[in-house]
């Protein structure tokens, strides 16, 4: 049988490139995402300036609240208690432990003449020249920094011309400040040293380093000195080799999980996808050959021959075709990993890999695909009876088995449990957790029942068609109904690609909207001043506060945390939002509605609740709450006011002061500022900011979408993904389509031996490529309503999903041109062939 299955390629080459396409697409898709899983697995950054300390100890990056089972990670920078530096020293093996004290501290280009002329470069930090020998860093020229001076590292010294002696201005605190300019060292660029004393003061991290290098002996231990480390304080995080690269670049962390998670998910969904694709495509051509199997079957061939035969040809054409997947996978996923870290998805530090487990995963998904899709597509021409099958090989009917029957069910079943779950327990951002895998629970549900769901749709289709058609389109009518089983084939990868597209694309509109309604809400905040480097200055707000006309002035700082106490509080492992805002009366610019209490007392340990979190935990003005920052540090908060917010969107208020010292930077990030009213304020404002650089002034609309650009940037990233998916059923859909006309070559030639011309026969198929879009069109839309519907519910008001009418418009006409493209163009090319050889040929 293997022979002559290796003899049936050659003949059968149409449906076989199909199936070779669809594993070769399939496998570098699954290949691409598993590199990306892989690549945020490790995580590993090369380390460059701790190079030179093989082990470095930092705060653990993570926080396990009471009662969880899982952690929450830490999106800010946690520190290490200096008292940990004298019991490191301590331990066998330990040379020396050097403190490092990382702050941000850009220095600034003069772009032209005048006090406001200078820009920030980006990116820049401040140390201690005591930890420059981590790197280690070299003097060029001159010597260490005293009070009042710093070492630059030659790529910024080469940048800005400055040397050694001359004055140098920098972003210390917001504030500009100028150095003088005592050395210059080899060394990764962008970091500036300063004497300890300045370091100590400027970064503002009283009784903590941000890391510890540590020096040790040849031959040290290092496993058991990790070992030993942190049972000495159970806070901390003793990392060698590559790991330790990950203290430099703390993004690195925070988007470690943010990688794979849209790996996985996507990942999952692209390898169903293509069992999906690869199984239609591999039913289409079994069906095809019906009367083939049925002659075999009638000359005394055993159902297991046929069986052996059909998974000797997809073995065939699926290995060669993971072997060629490799090569555009490997591309694949370099591309899609250098979009991600170039949109902010992923950090750009961290290398890529894409090693032996990606390439397993996608060739093992591929194959499987193949195989099991082959054994599926072959069991019904295996075990039919030899005259059954002889009169059945003309016209498909048959197509209800009880397992087909089953499995259908219990995917319906389980797209309509994963649908309420979303509408009724689901909220804000987490509705997408549960109705993206309803999307494909419905699809696959949707094509496993799918000739009965294509009977039901051309059923209802065919009649407003025949009322306008005329003969040949009428004949293409009859046409597809009587053969609407095996229609469905072609049916079910439009069906899909619509369903996908529809409801992904409009999942992210409507979040995106959503998110931006809930924050513009209550938003009284007429300008924000931003900064465009390392934070404002402490002193910028009440210079802003002190200009006529302003009615109230905030600083506004963003963060995660974790409440502790009470543990039943609603919030996930990925933590609490919070906003830190300066104490005001009630009409001032926080964006909250208050129920209970009073923001002119946020201030010291304080924070205000929404008022679902606050009936949840049963936690009301006067009582307190346990939470643990974004750095780490466990703080009790008193609760002074309650508001509303839209469910799914609540935040908890903390004063800003306290919640900024909690932060990386420790500094707000932007001044939220409401005129009088008939006051007007922007050059007043903008020469503000003109006095310190790195300060802009933005008007409400930025504040918004300055709001809304983490879901912006995951609405493109699941836009990047969709697009691939949408690619790759529209492969699939092109397979389906031609490889369906040129079979048909005999029924062609047949046609015109009847009499009808090359024009009937086209004006016959493009109705039919009008009915197959049309069906396709029609399931996928009801397969994306059911998903989106109750998606849109949990995140909305509104049953109905937001976005532009246009999105839909192009996803359908796609589908209606790939349908009669991949219809028309290799009829045309059959029908080039003479009718009597076209109706002579076999199907």
């Amino acid at each position: 049988m293997m022979r002559l299955a290796v003899r049936t390629l050659r003949y059968r080459k149409s449906g076989f490139i199909a199936t070779f396409v669809a594993v070769v697409f399939g496998t570098a898709i699954v290949l691409a995402c598993g590199g990306l899983m892989e690549t945020g697995i490790r995580s590993n950054v090369p380390p460059e300036r701790l190079a030179a300390a093989p082990l470095v100890v930092t705060g653990k990056m993570s926080h396990l609240r009471p009662g969880a089972e899982d952690a929450t990670p830490l999106t800010e920078q946690v520190g290490v208690s200096a008292a940990l530096v004298d019991k490191i020293r301590a331990f066998d093996g330990v040379t020396d432990v050097i403190g490092d004290l990382t702050f941000p501290a850009p220095v600034l280009k003069q772009t032209g003449a005048g006090a406001g002329s200078a820009s920030p470069v980006p990116g820049g930090q401040g140390h201690a020249w005591d930890s420059a020998r981590l790197a280690p860093y070299h003097l060029q020229s001159g010597i260490a920094p005293r009070s009042g001076e710093v070492v630059l590292d030659s790529a910024t010294a080469r940048s800005l011309g400055a040397q050694v002696g001359k004055p140098v201005s920098l972003l210390a605190q917001g504030e500009q400040k100028t150095f003088t300019v005592s050395g210059i060292a080899d060394g990764p660029a962008g970091h500036t040293f300063f004497a300890t004393d300045d370091a100590t003061r400027l970064a503002n991290r009283p009784g903590q380093y941000a890391a510890l290098g540590v020096l040790v002996a040849p031959g040290t231990d290092l496993k058991g000195l990790r070992k030993q480390i942190e049972k000495a304080d159970g806070g901390v995080s003793a990392l060698t080799g590559i790991d330790r690269g990950l203290v430099e670049h703390l993004e690195a962390v925070q988007k470690k999980t943010t990688l794979i998670a849209v790996a996985g998910s996507f990942g999952g969904i692209a390898a169903m996808t293509m069992m999906f694709v690869v199984a239609s495509t591999l039913a289409l051509s079994a069906q095809q050959r019906a009367r083939e199997f049925a002659l075999l079957r009638s000359i005394g061939t055993t159902p297991g021959q046929v069986r052996r035969m059909i998974l000797g040809e997809a073995m065939m054409v699926s290995l060669p075709a993971v072997v060629v997947g490799v090569l555009p996978g490997l591309l694949l996923g370099r591309w899609l990993f250098d979009q991600l870290g170039a949109n902010g998805v992923a950090s750009s530090d961290v290398t890529f890999y894409q090693g032996l487990i990606p390439f397993a995963a996608g060739a093992g998904a591929a194959v499987l695909a193949a195989v099991g899709a082959a054994l599926i597509a072959g069991r019904r021409s295996a075990k039919i009876r030899p005259v059954e099958a002889l009169a059945e090989a003309s016209l498909e009917r048959k197509w209800f088995s009880w397992v087909r029957l089953v499995f259908g069910v219990l995917f319906l079943g389980g797209g309509l449990a994963l649908a309420i779950v979303t509408a009724t327990v689901m909220t804000g951002p987490l509705a997408g957790a549960t109705a993206g895998p309803a999307v494909l629970c419905w699809a696959i549900g949707v094509a496993l029942l799918g000739p009965a769901a294509t009977k039901a749709v051309l059923f209802l289709l065919r009649w407003p068609l025949y009322a306008v058609s005329r003969v040949n389109g009428r004949l293409a009518i009859l046409n597809v109904t009587a053969r609407s089983v095996a229609m469905s084939a072609a049916v079910m990868p439009v069906m899909l690609a619509v369903g996908i597209a529809t409801a992904n694309i409009y999942m992210q509109t409507t979040q995106v909207d959503a998110a931006a309604k809930a924050f513009t809400k209550d938003l009284r905040a007429d300008a924000v001043l931003v900064s465009t480097a390392s934070g404002l200055a402490s002193s910028l707000l009440p210079q802003v506060q002190a200009l006529p006309g302003v009615a109230s002035a905030s600083a506004y700082v963003t963060s995660l945390g974790v409440i502790d106490e009470p543990r039943n509080a609603p919030f996930d492992e990925e933590g609490a939002p919070l906003q830190g805002l300066t104490a005001q009366g009630p009409d001032g610019t926080a964006p909250v509605r208050l129920t209970s209490g009073s923001l002119e007392d946020l201030t010291g340990s304080t924070v205000a609740l929404p008022d679902r979190v606050a009936s949840k935990i049963d936690r009301g003005v006067g009582s307190s709450i346990k939470m643990t920052l974004g750095d780490g540090a466990s703080v009790d908060l008193r609760v002074v006011a309650t508001f509303a917010a839209e469910r799914g969107y609540e935040s908890l208020v903390l004063p800003a002061d306290l919640l900024a010292a909690h932060t990386t930077d420790r500094m707000a990030q932007q001044i939220l500022v409401r005129f009088a009213p008939g006051a007007s304020l922007g050059p007043e404002l903008a020469k503000l900011a003109a006095g310190t650089p790195g300060v802009q002034v933005a008007d409400r609309d930025a504040l918004i979408a300055g709001n809304g650009e983490d879901l912006q940037t995951q609405a493109w990233v699941n836009y990047l993904l969709v697009g691939m998916l949408i690619a790759y059923t529209a492969v699939s859909v092109i397979n389906t389509l031609a490889s369906a006309t040129v079979r048909r070559r005999r029924e062609f030639g047949l046609q015109r031996l009847t009499g009808s011309t090359r024009g009937q026969v086209l004006r016959m198929l493009t109705t039919e490529g009008v009915l197959v879009a049309l069906a396709g069109i029609t399931l996928g839309t009801l397969v994306a309503l059911t998903s989106l519907m109750p998606f849109s519910a949990a995140v909305s008001n509104s049953v109905l999903p937001s976005g532009p009418i246009w999105i839909y418009l192009i996803i359908i006409g796609i589908a209606f041109a790939l349908s009669l493209l991949s219809t028309l163009v290799p009829a045309t090319t059959v029908l080039k062939s003479r009718p009597a050889e076209a109706a002579a040929r076999a199907d």
